[in-house]
């Protein structure tokens, strides 16, 4: 769009429309006046528009921890926790699948902690809510499957020298390249269509589970469209104008039940009155029944969820799921040091907002490339911000596993990752949260 040429000798084209200057002549003409008043008038008229016109609908979705594939995730969470707990040099990719009264644990695990992996799935199952056939899986009745090998040899010698490196010679599990991203826009430094839908979904959990909602059962799906404004690179988010929650239910709720037990519940108390208005749409279980829901409804699988487990579609994601992988896994804690870098950029003030990239080649310690891009945002150039990256992040997968304290598993800590998203969460041990104070030689006036 054009610009408006601000000197008071030319004329403004609008459309096919020329706008004549402001006159500031005190012996003007009574219509000359009249011109002149329309004229401001046209422009502001337009300034409106083009208001308008820069604003933009960005969309991003959340499930529960009962929908099929986030039950996986947490099963395969579970599982890393014991291993890690007792011995946390375990070597560990797990996968979970479900369908239809079965869930199935497979992949390659190394490690000596005696894990009994039937009991995790039981537990983790039941923890969610599926107790009966009913909600959709029946934890204590269910068929277990396990098929568990250790970790191919070729890989061990390759990445972790049969345990003889270095913390700073241990070398990436896997070839790949991860995205940390932050934004301005939330205290949690998070895009705000993402933690919306986010924490609908928690608060469907919590409201299910207190019996606020006794109707509700495991499964559900959330999602939030966010009206925003480019600030220059930066996201600013105006209102909310969609909200759309689809969550499994009982037999004896009606629709009309759902929709305002949903809208007091569950939506009020999650999104700030500011960001709603007359015209925000609701779409509350638009589709009109889901009782039949979790692993009787649809497969599950670890792993396809990677967009609600990191920013709802902001930034950039490298394709690597999280959940179910030891730390020595670059999918997941290179993920972790660069949401860190990003929220550190974002917080001590040098962009409103920033991506991170970085690279990395199995059973090579150093990063093939770090890549850092404040949308023009930065309060210095980008170059400026890398190298303040490079001097106070290390990239080594050995030492991001120890500045982050990756290998402390048990209580859960995995585990609560597994659901209702991995970054912007208030948990101490969530340590990639940690906002570091960056240190870099300013230069002189």
């Amino acid at each position: 769009m054009g610009r408006l040429d601000p000197r008071p000798s030319s004329p403004c084209r609008v459309g096919s429309n020329l706008i004549p200057p402001p006159l500031h002549s005190p012996s003007s003409s009574s219509s000359d006046q009249i011109r002149a008043a329309a004229a401001a008038e046209s422009i502001e008229e337009l300034l409106k528009k083009m208001a308008a016109v820069d604003t933009f609908l960005f969309t991003s979705e959340s499930v529960n921890e009962g929908h099929p594939d986030k039950l996986c995730d947490q099963v395969s969470d579970a599982v890393l926790d014991a291993c890690l707990a007792e011995d946390p040099d375990s070597k560990v990719a797990c996968e979970t699948c479900t369908k239809t009264n079965m869930v199935m644990v497979f992949g390659e695990i190394t490690t000596k902690a005696n894990v009994d992996y039937e009991k995790i799935v039981r537990e983790t199952c039941r923890n969610i809510g599926f107790v009966s056939a009913d909600v959709g899986l029946d934890a204590d009745h269910c068929k277990v499957l396990v098929n568990i090998e250790q970790q191919s040899p070729d890989i061990a010698q390759g990445v972790h020298g049969h345990f003889t490196k270095r913390p700073e010679e241990i070398g990436a599990g896997d070839q790949g390249h991860m995205f940390g991203y932050a934004t301005d826009e939330t205290p949690e430094l998070m895009p705000l269509s993402h933690v919306l839908a986010t924490k609908l979904g928690a608060r469907l959990t919590e409201v299910r589970k207190n019996g606020t909602c006794a109707w509700l059962r495991p499964d559900g799906k959330t999602q939030v469209t966010v009206e925003y404004r480019n600030d220059n690179g930066a996201m600013v988010p105006i209102r909310v104008h969609t909200v759309l929650i689809s969550t499994q239910h009982d037999e004896t709720v009606t629709n009309d039940e759902i929709a305002a037990d949903l809208k007091e519940h569950v939506i009020k108390p999650v999104i700030p009155e500011q960001y709603l208005d007359e015209k925000t749409i609701f779409h509350l279980n638009p589709s009109g029944r889901f009782v039949i829901g979790g692993p009787h409804g649809d497969a599950g699988l670890t792993g396809r969820k990677i967009i609600i487990d990191t920013y709802g579609g902001w930034g950039a994601h490298g394709g690597g799921a999280f959940s179910g992988k030891d730390p020595t896994k670059v999918d997941r804690s290179g993920a972790y040091v660069a949401r860190q870098a990003a929220k550190s950029i974002v917080a001590n003030g040098l962009a409103r907002r920033c991506i991170v990239q970085v690279s990395y080649a199995i059973g090579v310690p150093e990063p093939l490339s770090v890549f850092v891009d404040t949308y023009g945002t930065g309060s210095i150039p980008d170059k400026e911000i890398l190298k303040i990256v490079k001097e106070n992040f290390d990239f080594r997968p050995g030492m991001i596993i120890i500045n982050l304290d990756l290998k402390k598993g048990g209580n859960g800590r995995y585990l609560k990752t597994a659901a209702y998203g991995h970054f912007g969460r208030d948990d101490p041990d969530f340590t990639w949260e940690v906002v570091k104070p960056l240190k870099w030689e300013k230069p002189s006036a």
